[in-house]
This record gives C-alpha cells, structure tokens and sequence, in this order.
C-alpha cells in the first residue's frame, strides 16, 4: 500500500493500465462451460475511420456492458473488428495514386489491390489503437476483419446458399450511380438533400394535329432519352389525348401518350415525360407499358453518343444547351423556381444518376418476413422500443436489394463465366479453375463486388467462424446487446437479423441498444462544414480518458441525442480529482491499519457509518437496475451524486474526528475500516465507467490483487439497508446545512465557532443528541443547546426551521451588528438604483417596442430578481436591527 501522488495524471496512468491489462490477458473470453456467458460483437469501424465522438460514445456504452458483465462473473466476450469499406477504402486509395501522378487503370486491377491491402496494413489498423486509448476491453485476440479469410469464406458460402434456394438473381435494373465514385448505391446509400432548382415546362407537338401538349420537368436533359409522355387515366383534361403520338423535340422521334396512376396530376401541367432509363419511376413505368429504354446519359454522367450534337456534354453543360435549343425552336412555355429533394452519394456528395444496368440483385420479401416476425414476437427488442416501429416500417416496404458495386476492392462476386460454353459458374471456392461443364480452362470471374453491407451483415456469425460449427459460436451466439447508432438500423441492424434468421435460424442479438447522435453545445450535428467536429484524441490529451468517459453518459437517455459541452468535460476531470483526493486522504489516514486482522465485531459503528453502508447498498441496487434497462445517464447520476455528496462532501467530513485523535482507538479503526470498505466498493461501481483512475488507486489499497477487472461487482446487502437510520441522518444534514446557509448570508468568517440553539419537537431530541457532535464539528458551533419547547428566544438572532426543528443562532457574537447593518444598506441603495433604471428601461416604448422580445424579457426578469433581493435585504435589515 501506497499513498498516492498529489494529482492524477490521466496520460501516465492510462497508457500504463492499458498495457498491463492486455500483457494478462484480462480482455481474452474463455470457453467455460461452468459460467453463463455474454457476448458483444463490436460494430466494425471503417479501416479508413478516426475516432469521432460517435465512436467514442458507441464503444464507451459497450466496454460499461462488458465490464459490468465480467465483473458479475459472466464469461465474457467483447469481438472486435473492422469493416473493409468498399467505396470509402477504394476513394483514399484511388487519391493516394493520384497523388503520384496515376490512375487505378494504370495498375490493373490486381496492381489495384495490392495497393489497397498495402493501405489497409499502413492505416487500417489506426482506429483500433485510437479504440485501445479509450480503454476499450475488447478481447484482441479474437479480432476480425470483413475480408479475413474466415469471413471471406462465409460471404462466398451464403452468396451460393442464397443463389441455389433462388434468392440472388441477375437482371438489368435501374440503379443509383455515382459518377465520381463509379459505383452503384442502394438506396439506403443515397441521401436527399433539398435544392434549389428549376421546373422547365417543354412543348411536345402532337402528330396526329397542329398543336402540341405541355410536359414539366426538372431535367431537360434526360428528354433525349424519352420513350413516352404519361398522364393520370383519372385526368379528364388529357382522357381524349391517351393512345395518340406526340413528337419528341430534337430527336423528332415518335413517342406515344400512355395513362398510368403513377402520374400526379398536380405536379406542374398532369402530364409528365418517361424516360425509363434515367428514372425509377419511369423504369417501372416503362416495364408496365412495354416502352423501349434508351441511354442517353453514360457512367461518367456524360451525354451518349445517341444524343447527337450533345454527345460528350456533361449532364448540366447538355441541360443549359437543351434549353436554348428548346426556345430557339419556341419550344419552351416557361421555366419556374422549385425546390425538391435531389439524391447525392453518401460519400462523395455528387448528384446521384440512375442508370439502367445489369445488376446482382437480392430477393428480399422471403428474407424480411422472418425478421418481421422475430421483432414482432419479441425475441429481438429494440430499446428504447419506438425504433422497433421504425425498423419495421422498412422491412414492410422493402425493395430487392442491389448487392453488386463496380469497384474492385471488396469481396469479388463469386460468378465465373465459361468464356468457351457460356456456363455460368457460381462457387464457395476461392478460384475456380475448370468449367464443370466442357472442362474449358478459359474462364472469367464476375468483375463487380459485393456491397460492403452484404459481410457486415454477417458479422454476428462469421465472426465467430461460421460455417464452421466453433466453440465459440455454440457458446457466445446468439449475442446479448448491439449497442449502434440510429442512422444504420436499415443499413445494418435489419440485414445482420435476417441473414442470421436465414443462416443460424437464431436471431443474432436479444436486445438493440440505439443511442442518439452526439451534436454540439447549440444542438446542430457535427460536420466539417461547420466546423464543429470534436476529436476524441484531443479531449482525452487534456482530460483523460475517464473524464471523456463520464462525460459521454452524462445526460445520455437511450434514443436521444445529446450535446456535448466542453464545461461537462471540466466536470467530469473535477469529479475524477475528487475521487482522487477523497482516495487520498483515505489512504493517508489507514496506514496504521492492519486491515486483514480487523473483525467486524470489535468494532463499534456510528450512525454515520451505518448510514453510509445503507446509501452505498440503495446505489449499488439503483446502478444494477438502471445498467439492466440501459439507461446509463441515470447511472453517471446515481454515482455522481452518491460519490461527490455523500461520501466526499459529508462522511469524510463526518469521520475526521475519528480519524484525527488517538484516545479512542476502536473509533479510530471503525472509521477507518468503513471509509477504506466503502471507497473499495465506490471504485468496482465505478471501474465500467472509468477504469484508468479506478485501476490507479484500487491497486493502493490494502488486499488488492490482480486488477480491479477480475474483482467481483459488489452485491446488495439488504440487511444493512436501514430507511429509519437514513431519515435521521437526514435531518441532521439538514440542521447542518440551515446553519451553514445562515453563517453564509450574514457573513459570517468561515473559521469562527459560533452559539447554536435547536428547538426540537420531543419525538426528534434523540436523533439531535445523536448527531449532536456532527452538528457541532461540521457548522462550527463552540455552544450547542438542545431543547424542548423553547420559552423565550434570544433578542436578536436568526433563524430556519427543518424538519420540525428550529434551528436558532443567536447574532451577538457572530457578527458585528452596526457593521453589517451598514453594508447592508449600502446594498440596498444599490439594489433600489437598479429597480429604477431597469423600470425606467421598461416605460420607454421604443425599448419595448423595437428591442429584441428575449432583450425586453431579460429586463423584466431583472426588475423580479431585484424586487426579491429587495424585500430579502429589508427583512435581514429590519432583524438585525
């Protein structure tokens, strides 16, 4: 045993524990078939990922769960991993290249990826060392990566399991391209954002006479490409005009005028142009009514050769070139300001282009229904439960899923082509060599990959070394919490609950934490635009990992986003320094203490010391429950208040009489065996939610062991729980602190001992008595009486009443009465100075009329407060007097 030093130094000490808990292998999960288990899989984090707030968050919540959870004796698993991100890692690689002057083509494909797996060694491995520094206990051994050879092997088995029962199919769909990033996204992958754009409304002639009909659109440009113009069959403006022919303008191609319930009839003039290869409405349109599809705009979002003069254009350049051509011609009615949601890429935020390509698509009505029901029933809970309506809602109205991406790095599809017979060949082999059909050796593998959700969704399961039956899967799976974002619920949380339904037939986790998003101290999301973003690395220099730790439960309620504030984080360091200090002084005062010999009989427990055990027992009972239901503000508070309040400010204080003398050596020990017991117990609460500084000082104590990780969580002594004693204690603080308040208001210096009387109801002059010397060391009071039914009370004193007591201190010999009147007067004329510059702000009608409303409201709450201090100062005045 150790004294500490005089501050902590978070940087010192949590790079030391940290180390020391992997060189033991504290975070390893063993195979213990005696202990039930619990089992977290880690959501993976992008190999191109830093650590933000939001991982900070998600991962500080589950290390709270895996430590809680180790500590109660459960064998437990905390699997981490990374995810190999196939359009992000494809982006920072393709700009690194061009960094040296090259293009991906210029590599070759395989050149390609060996430069990837080259990046993904030099950086994939920074956001784990960033995961190590926030003390995240997962169990390293064990981690994963999306494209490991294990989770490789289980994505090439369930894409031929899914393609054998029919599942996975090919066929030429609409998609959403992104030009830059050259790839197709699913819709979940292309986020709206309003746009001020433009209504465009085009004269189309009509062939079978002289006239011509008015279409409107956002996008002149995809015009070339129109294969029709629709309007509703309930539209009785155009009933006549459905089955004629219009003329396409500067194609002069013959379209037909088709009736479909799609159209709006609001939307601009009811009649809308279709063109199926450039929209999905108009894809679905154009399968309806058997219409051609005709690509006018290419991957690069550059205008087809099909389009004539406009080949080559960029889509915007050929927009603005449409439209003048359009009104040379007296084609164009008129153009208006709109404004409408437009797709951009998740990644790169270019303007989305649909395009109609062949794609390997996944059916998903027969996988959702059992994910429905599984959620429906219970066996996976979303907490809070609002979000199960929302997963639901989309697995409802799920679209087939789009699962091939034009990239190369990822998991390459499966698919081999006979280049000799035409067999197409989908394997679990990593490399197929011979056709099964002609034998042929000229074969070609599918060019396109897998979309980056397709292994992740598997990440439960694969993990754990699926389609092998492991150890690991039989006793850690199905998993107990996924601890995630709102924003993924489609992305991943859906896809991981119906691949597992499909492939384990279990679902892959019982419960789904969902946490809001971090935003900043004026509530808006943290972006790069604004300049807002906060780096954990940084915080965790200035403030420790802990203080980072507390601050990110602070407040936290499950669902809700919060906002981070740097004065939480000044609080949360200056809650892990009273911690410090109060483990200080307990050290310091029980060096003479020989712990291991005390018996609990010999000693002699105060009503302090009984008090403090049944707090202590009430906040370990409060912090299981609320750990059990996830709420973990309410953890941070229940040990915020126990610890700084009860233990530091008030049962130190109360036991440094004890402490300070060395007649009674039997009190003496009682308070030093409680306030080394307690605080023991205070720092296993506390270890999951702040493991550096608890490791620190749990190792000082005297019996300490291997680390404060394989202790156990302390359990609930209802015995020692007493209400009755908890009342008196009560009243005794609140006697104290009426004192304290009185001393406070009139000045009194803070070392002076004062008189003190307590007029008691009869029922409470046992409780007084026993508190007796609490009252007097703790509001220095040199003369305390205690009394029933108080005749005559001294002429000038001030005083408070408690809890039925009448708390009395007499004011002659506790401040200088001429002295104080006079300062409290001068205060008064300051106050009165106030009251009327603030009512002559609020007669002037130009303030109040053209000030802003919160200005005007501030004056007025103003003028209250001073009024209120007013008659306060009055009151003090006239009682002194």
């Amino acid at each position: 045993m150790n004294n500490l030093p005089k501050t902590y130094d978070p940087e010192k000490t949590e790079k030391k524990w940290y180390q020391y808990w992997e060189d033991k292998g504290l975070f390893e999960a063993e195979l213990d078939p005696e202990r039930d288990s619990f089992s977290i899989v880690m959501p993976p984090p992008n190999i191109t990922g830093q650590l933000h707030l939001g991982h900070a968050l998600d991962n500080t919540l589950q290390d709270i769960l895996t430590r809680w959870k180790r500590m109660q004796g459960y064998n437990t698993l905390w699997l981490p991993g990374t995810d190999h991100a196939s359009i992000a890692t494809e982006v920072k690689v393709v700009e690194k290249l061009r960094e040296e002057g090259l293009e991906k083509d210029d590599l070759g494909r395989e050149g390609f990826l060996e430069r990837a797996w080259e990046w993904k060694q030099e950086y994939g491995g920074r956001i784990t060392e960033q995961l190590r520094k926030m003390g995240s206990s997962c169990d390293w051994s064990r981690e994963r990566f999306t494209m490991d050879e294990g989770c490789s092997r289980a994505v090439r088995e369930v894409f031929v399991r899914l393609y054998e029962k029919g599942l996975i199919y090919q066929g030429d769909y609409i998609v959403n391209w992104c030009p830059d990033c050259h790839t197709t996204l699913s819709d979940i992958e292309v986020e709206h954002e309003e746009h001020a754009s433009k209504i465009y409304y085009l004269r189309y002639p009509l062939k079978e006479r002289d006239d011509y009909i008015v279409v409107a659109t956002t996008r002149p440009e995809t015009m070339l490409g129109d294969t029709a113009v629709a309007v509703n069959p309930d539209d009785e403006r155009y009933r006549d005009l459905v089955g004629s022919t219009a003329i396409l303008p500067l194609m002069n191609r013959e379209i037909p005028i088709i009736a479909d319930e799609y159209v709006d009839k609001e939307f601009g003039t009811g009649m809308v142009k279709v063109t199926p290869a450039h929209d999905p409405n108009d894809f679905e349109m154009g399968r309806r009514h058997d219409l051609e599809i005709i690509k006018v705009i290419d991957e690069d979002a550059r205008m087809t050769g099909i389009t004539g003069k406009y080949a080559g254009m960029d889509r915007y350049e050929c927009r603005e070139e449409v439209i003048r051509d359009l009104q040379k011609e007296g084609l164009l009615e008129k153009i208006e300001d709109y404004e409408h949601a437009v797709g951009q890429c998740y990644r790169c935020d270019t303007v989305i282009e649909p395009l109609v390509s062949k794609q390997w698509f996944v059916k998903m009505k027969p996988l959702a229904e059992p994910a429905i029901k599984a959620v429906k029933e219970g066996r996976t809970r979303f907490v809070p439960e609002r979000f199960s309506k929302v997963y639901l809602n989309w697995m409802e109205n799920i679209q087939d899923w789009c699962i091939s991406r034009q990239l190369w790095w990822g998991h390459r599809i499966p698919v081999w082509y006979c280049q000799d017979c035409g067999k197409v060949i989908v394997s679990k082999e990593e490399k197929v060599e011979a056709c099964p059909e002609c034998n042929s050796k000229d074969l070609k593998q599918d060019e396109d990959v897998l979309d980056t959700w397709f292994s992740s969704g598997l990440w439960p399961f694969s993990t754990m070394g699926w389609p092998e039956e492991t150890r690991d899967l039989e006793f850690f799976y199905p998993t107990d919490v996924l601890v995630t974002g709102r924003d993924i619920i489609f992305f991943w949380v859906a896809r991981m609950i119906f691949m597992a339904l499909e492939f384990m037939d279990e679902v892959p986790f019982r419960d789904v934490y969902i946490h809001g998003l971090i935003r900043d101290a004026e509530g808006r999301k943290m972006s790069k635009s604004l300049g807002n973003g906060i780096d954990p690395l940084e915080v965790i220099e200035e403030y420790g990992a802990d203080a980072l730790r507390f601050t990110l439960i602070t407040g936290n309620t499950p669902g809700n986003d919060m906002r981070f504030r740097e004065e939480r984080l000044e609080a949360s360091r200056n809650f892990a320094n009273k911690i410090w200090n109060a483990s200080r002084f307990i050290l310091m005062n029980i060096e003479d203490l020989d712990f291991a010999a005390i018996k609990e009989e010999e000693l002699e427990f105060t009503l302090a010391d009984r008090w403090i055990i049944s707090r202590l027992n009430k906040v370990i009972m409060a912090v299981d429950k609320v750990l059990s239901s996830y709420n973990f503000g309410e953890v941070g508070k229940a040990l915020y208040d126990f610890i700084w309040s009860e233990f530091c400010d008030w049962y130190i204080e109360l036991i440094k009489p004890r402490l300070y003398q060395d007649q009674d050596l039997t009190a003496k020990k009682t308070a030093q065996y409680v306030g080394v017991t307690v605080l023991e117990k205070i720092l296993r609460l506390l270890h999951p939610v702040m493991p550096f500084i608890t490791e620190e000082i749990w190792q000082q104590l005297p019996g300490s062991g291997e680390s404060i990780m394989t202790t156990s969580w302390p359990e609930v002594d209802e015995d020692v729980i007493d209400d009755e004693i908890e009342g008196k204690m009560n009243l005794i603080m609140d006697v104290i602190k009426a004192v304290r308040n009185i001393r406070n208001e009139m000045k009194v210096n803070p070392g002076k001992r004062i008189k003190g009387i307590l007029n008691s109801p009869e029922e409470k002059i046992a409780i007084l008595e026993e508190g007796f010397n609490y009252i007097k060391d703790l509001a220095r009071i040199k003369e305390l009486t205690v009394t029933v039914d108080l005749t005559e009370k001294p002429e000038k004193s001030s005083t408070a009443i408690v809890g039925g007591v009448e708390v009395i201190l007499p004011l002659e010999g506790m401040v200088d009465l001429d002295k104080e009147i006079k300062r409290l007067e001068k205060e008064l004329e300051e106050v009165e100075f106030e009251i009327n510059r603030a009512r002559g702000k609020l007669a002037n009608e130009g303030f109040v009329n053209k000030a802003p409303e919160h200005l005007v409201e501030k004056e007025r709450e103003k003028l209250k407060e001073y009024k209120n201090k007013k008659e306060k100062l009055k009151e003090r005045i006239e009682e002194l007097a």
